[in-house]
């Protein structure tokens, strides 16, 4: 899950700026390797597309079925190891990475539907995952977003 919240917010506003992890070629390929990819163009193309598509879905501006076209051609495998029954995922070793964080939402999904959100933060474009037991955070950062957003509401109220 890691991967996947690291991959929908690999497009930051930073100094009310968006920034790009995935952008540039050379820090693309950091990002892609650091999370266990090869770093290819190939990667990287797809990696944006599944992220921008993921962003989209969770912010429930498109389907989930969007992601579709990003799954053709992949299939699971079961395997019997040591520890059990295991299932391996088959796809191109391009795609592996963008594939993985969809198989990742699809989890979150079906385990802590509607925990996975946007900040509510409307000039932050992060996405939190709540583990709050309540189901109440809003924002990707308390120390950040959150004491902005109480900061603005306090100016507000004294004004």
């Amino acid at each position: 899950m890691d991967t996947l919240l690291d991959l929908l917010n690999s497009r930051p506003v930073v100094n009310g700026e968006e920034q790009d992890a995935l952008g540039d070629p050379a820090e693309g390929r950091r990002w892609a390797r650091e999370h266990g990819g090869d770093g290819s163009l190939a990667e990287l193309a797809l990696l944006r597309e599944t992220r921008d598509l993921l962003r989209d879905v969770v912010r429930a501006e498109r389907p989930p079925a969007a992601l579709s076209p990003l799954l053709r051609g992949v299939h699971r495998t079961p395997e019997i190891t040591a520890d059990g029954l295991q299932w391996k995922l088959n796809t191109p070793p391009h795609a592996r990475l963008a594939v993985e964080a969809i198989v990742a939402w699809a989890a979150t999904e079906q385990e802590l539907p509607g925990r996975l959100r946007p900040c509510a933060n409307d000039a932050c474009q992060l996405f939190l995952l709540d583990h709050s037991r309540a189901n109440r955070a809003r924002w990707c950062s308390m120390a950040v977003c959150g004491n902005r957003e109480k900061a603005r509401r306090h100016y507000e109220r004294t004004r």
